[in-house]
């Protein structure tokens, strides 16, 4: 199976994806139903990291980063918005290096 290439997605364009494809049904199982399917994730994640578990690796990022925009979603934050104002407002936090 060939690849297809690569076009730049940005941190919004991926959140109303999800958004587009999965909001109904997220939102219908609410915060803290959801909350539970990103710790099972971020588990994952953590499984993968452990054994160094290179080839599922990739998959759980993206699962990690999928359900972090779901919970997003269902709780009105943008994150991109969220993103700037926590990290590139005025060069950053205070103590960001």
């Amino acid at each position: 199976m060939t690849k297809q290439p690569l076009h730049p997605l940005t941190l919004e364009q991926m959140q109303q994806h999800i958004r587009n494809r999965y909001f109904e049904s997220d939102n219908a199982r609410g915060t803290s139903g959801t909350f539970m399917w990103f710790v099972e994730e971020v588990g994952e994640l953590a499984t993968a990291l452990h054994k160094d578990d290179r080839e599922n690796l990739s998959e759980e990022f993206a699962d990690v980063l999928a359900w972090l925009s779901t919970l997003a979603n269902i709780n009105d934050i943008d994150l991109t918005r969220a993103f700037r104002d926590k990290y590139l407002q005025d060069g950053g936090p205070p103590g960001h290096k």
